[in-house]
């Protein structure tokens, strides 16, 4: 795929404490869709200690529960993405696409600059 000039990376920051950004949000989508920590931590290559401390920070930051947990055993756990979770991931999107629409003609410039230089 060719590169197509520069691109955006929205991060949010609350009280210099938490952050909510692309990483943490596509983690939730993965739960989201193999109804699993585990099997969406592996496809992000990270631990399922580390994928569990980015969702507990989700948590901590806006006070509400992200997902919904089963305890494992011989018919498996499993998790599942709540209302809420669903609705972080949705507005972060939102604000996401804005951001890049509101930009655009600042980053379309900054690559003419990039490009006369050469």
């Amino acid at each position: 795929m060719p590169k197509t000039g520069p691109k955006l990376r929205l991060r949010v920051e609350f009280d210099g404490e938490h952050t909510l950004g692309p990483g943490k949000v596509r983690l939730i989508e993965l739960v989201d869709e193999r109804g699993s920590i585990s099997a969406a931590a592996r496809e992000m290559g990270m631990s399922y200690r580390h994928a569990w401390e980015l969702l507990d920070d989700v948590n901590r930051c806006f006070g509400g529960r992200v997902l919904e947990t089963e305890t494992g055993g011989r018919a498996g756990g499993g998790a599942s993405v709540t209302d809420f979770g669903r609705s972080l991931v949705t507005r972060f999107h939102a604000i996401r696409d804005k951001a890049i629409d509101a930009l655009a003609d600042d980053l379309r410039a900054l690559e003419d600059l990039r490009k006369k230089k050469r």
